[in-house]
Parts: C-alpha cells; structure tokens; sequence
C-alpha cells in the first residue's frame, strides 16, 4: 500500500542503500555458509560433550547427528524445569521453541518426539550463531553444569 505509483505497483521511492545491503549480506551468506555452518555445528557439539560428560541424566532432544548445526535441546532428569530455567541467569536459553515462547505448555515437538511431560518440561533450548565463540561455550557449559548440580 502507498502512493499508487507505476499503476499501485510501487508505493513509493524505494531503500536503496537497504536493497544494496540485504544483496551483500545475501553474497556474504552464500560464500560463508558451510564454513560457518560447521564451525557452528564444531561449538554446538562441544557444548554436548562437555554437559553429557559432566552430569548424568542427560537426554539429547533431536537426533544425534542429523540436526541444525546452532541448535542444542537438552532434557534434564531430576530437576525443575521451572526452576531450572529462572536459575539460567547467565546465559540466553529458552525452554521451547522461540514461536512458542509465550506458551507455558510443554513443545508439542518433544512430545512428539516421545518425552514425557516432565522431562520435556525440563529441557532446555541452546541456540548458537555467527558470532559465538569457543570461549562463550566454555562459559556456557561450566555455568550450567555447576548450575544443575547445585539444583539437584
């Protein structure tokens, strides 16, 4: 909708500096994609290593090799799940799926997937990205294992 120009084609004067630039992030996200994709995968593996090596209990969401490289979903048996995710204080996570983050019900996906009411309740949502690093993982994983263990 807008001014009706070029017979309600166009509604206006159009962004070119953020036509330019979405073009060059597009050329950036082409050259860079698998790079990026594995390395991402490299610190997502790495957050699971260390948690499933440091606390038991452990219930990887998803499969264990077919899966989106920035993504990491994790059941915690033993725990609250509620209490568990106020006690993530120091790091970004979430309990489900960002388009359900308003909903307080268990995600319809996990159940799906099999788990039962209380260990998809205490599951936790790791999402990584173009700009974390090897030290924020490191971070990431040592808060919650100490984290965890002090909960339970």
């Amino acid at each position: 909708d807008g001014g009706g120009h070029e017979s309600s084609l166009r509604s206006g004067t159009l962004p070119v500096p953020l036509i330019v630039g979405f073009g060059e992030a597009c050329r950036i996200a082409a050259e860079e994609r698998e790079a990026e994709s594995r390395r991402i995968a490299t610190l997502r593996d790495e957050l699971w290593r260390h948690l499933s090596g440091h606390l038991d209990g452990l219930i990887l969401n998803g499969h264990p090799t077919e899966r989106v490289a920035g993504n990491l979903n994790v059941s915690f048996q033993g725990i609250d799940g509620d209490v568990l995710l106020n006690a993530m204080t120091e790091i970004a996570v979430s309990s489900g799926s960002a388009c359900t983050s308003s909903n307080p019900q268990p995600s319809h996906v996990l159940i799906a997937m099999g788990r039962s009411d209380k260990h998809t309740r205490a599951s936790l949502r790791f999402g990584l990205g173009r700009f974390n690093t090897q030290k924020e993982i490191e971070f990431a994983s040592e808060f919650v294992v100490r984290t965890v263990n002090r909960l339970r």
